[in-house]
């Protein structure tokens, strides 16, 4: 009899009998309520991940771009420098002189 019974369970179990059985279908709101609560979080975990994968990619790219910027900005000062302008002026033989005073500092009186 006990085996008939096990029998009777599991196979209640897997046709989803005991979905309709009158003292489950009272919780009916309930279980339903918490698979909607299932199912946003697991919605809000995969946005969470999203965003930790885009945020770690973003920071990637931010360092590449900073370097990028510090190997610009020191190619700029090294190209900028008296000595390299006067090179580049003499190769390109547009005949400029280096002036022999130093600039006039012009100040303004409020």
């Amino acid at each position: 009899m006990t085996e008939t019974k096990k029998n009777s369970r599991f196979s209640t179990l897997l046709t989803g009998g005991f979905l309709v059985n009158p003292k489950v279908l009272k919780h009916w709101p309930y279980i339903l309520f918490l698979c909607g609560l299932a199912l946003i979080m697991t919605t809000s975990s995969h946005n969470a991940e999203r965003k930790v994968h885009r945020i770690a990619e973003l920071r990637r790219e931010m360092k590449e771009l900073n370097s990028e910027f510090i190997d610009t900005r020191s190619r700029l000062m090294n190209e900028s420098m008296e000595s390299k302008v006067i090179e580049k002026v003499n190769a390109a033989h547009l005949n400029l002189q280096q002036g022999q005073q130093p600039p006039k500092v012009i100040t303004v009186k409020d």
